[in-house]
């Protein structure tokens, strides 16, 4: 017996359980020891997750009440100010920080992979001009898991390691792609010589064979990139576990979570966050604005405040306000700023509000900040998804060398009706 237990007392039976404790948590299949009158034993129900843990992990630890966000034991304000974004993918995937040959090597890898292969570009032209960016990204990135055969070899090491290499070289290839397909421009080839955010962003931006890098936003969407790339077991990254767990291939799995994050409750927030701006219009409507929303009347909920897991100020948020100034000082103050600075004033001034832990959170500043790069609402998620990826990978390869994984198959409580007779056709 565990040194920690819960004693259970079956009001039912008169029977009593005593339940283990392990690491904080009682394991689900504790409760079907609990055997009813008819013999079935119990379930748990948690619509939602609210309070199960359906894996146990080394990568990110995250105190909601507190606001702390740690990468694999590191704070995320150290990591997010003094790593590059392939210096944080390499710690989310060994574990460790990377020696300067480790990086070195690591970079070299990527670097090497960051073409793809014509028949991509052929089968992204298939999409209409104005295709959904994240519609685009779910279907390449499940495209190529036909490309590589050899993915499917996921329990070799070896393997493993060529595929997230393809797949952190890659998705900023196809994300720029994407993002020159929607604007009628020809693709722009990989630049090896240029750093891994310095080829994106030439990707993405270079008409004529000309970009004047801006070394200041770059670093600004590095950051941002870091501050996305894991976040425990949120929808998408628990998407691509549940997916993993049938032991597909990690491209097929990585669009499992792409496809989570397309929707609006998830990595579209950031946007919704620009449309409620524009529909304040003007500082001087905020506060008939606040108290619409208090009373119902506003007909939204106040976007980018409030989160599944922070009860109080979102970690990332302080660091990306801190972004914002950066970026704002080389690109101009956006008129929005001035409407998001006197929400975020009023929201934490009002005890409607406090008293509800509804607290800015990473969506609030990163539209602004995308968009004064240059990047258009509906592109902000295929962003997230770029900095979300070595997490993905992370938790797809923590997930497939854990002895406890089995293939995801939740339980439920049917509350349907009970057995009953068909009706032929003519007597319905």
């Amino acid at each position: 017996m565990s040194a920690e237990s819960l004693t259970v007392v079956d009001n039912r039976t008169g029977a009593e359980y005593e339940l283990p404790i392990v690491d904080g948590a009682i394991h689900a299949t504790e409760f079907g020891k609990i055997k009813g009158p008819d013999g079935a034993g119990l379930l748990s129900y948690d619509p939602a997750f609210l309070n199960t843990a359906s894996c146990r992990s080394t990568i990110t630890y995250i105190d909601g009440d507190a606001g702390i966000l740690r990468y694999r034991g590191y704070p995320i304000d150290q990591v997010a100010e003094q790593a590059g974004f392939l210096e944080t993918a390499y710690l989310l995937l060994e574990g460790e920080l990377p020696t300067a040959e480790q990086l070195r090597r690591w970079t070299d890898d990527v670097r090497g992979h960051t073409y793809v292969h014509t028949n991509i570009e052929e089968f992204m032209a298939g999409f209409r001009y104005d295709a959904h960016p994240m519609g685009m990204l779910l279907g390449a990135v499940g495209a190529l898991s036909t490309f590589y055969p050899d993915a499917k070899n996921i329990h070799d090491p070896h393997s493993r390691y060529i595929q997230r290499v393809r797949l952190i070289a890659k998705l900023p290839t196809i994300a720029a792609y994407i993002f020159r397909h929607n604007r009628g421009l020809p693709y722009v080839l990989p630049r090896n010589d240029l750093d891994y955010i310095g080829n994106f962003v030439n990707m993405t931006f270079e008409i004529g064979g000309r970009h004047e890098p801006n070394p200041v936003l770059q670093r600004a969407l590095e950051i941002l990139l870091i501050l996305h790339a894991d976040h425990e077991q949120n929808c998408s990254t628990s998407a691509v576990r549940s997916v993993g767990s049938s032991n597909v291939d990690p491209f097929s799995a990585v669009s499992a979570g792409i496809a989570a994050l397309y929707g609006p409750l998830h990595g579209g927030a950031n946007e919704a966050v620009l449309k409620m701006l524009d529909e304040i219009g003007d500082v001087k409507n905020v506060p008939a604005f606040i108290e619409g929303v208090k009373d119902g009347t506003a007909g939204t909920r106040l976007m980018g405040f409030g989160h599944r897991v922070y009860k109080s100020y979102d970690p990332r948020a302080k660091l990306i306000k801190q972004v914002a100034d950066s970026v704002f000082a080389e690109t101009g103050v956006d008129p929005k700023l001035a409407i998001a600075l006197e929400l975020e004033r009023i929201a934490l001034e009002d005890e409607y509000f406090v008293s509800r832990k509804l607290y800015p959170n990473v969506d609030f500043y990163s539209g602004l900040i995308y968009k004064a790069m240059g990047y258009p609402t509906d592109y902000f998620t295929v962003l997230f998804a770029l900095g979300r990826l070595p997490g993905w990978i992370a938790q797809w390869e923590e997930m497939l060398t854990d002895k406890e994984t089995k293939i995801a198959r939740p339980r439920q409580l049917y509350v349907g009706s009970d057995e009953r007779p068909f009706v032929a056709m003519g007597d319905r």
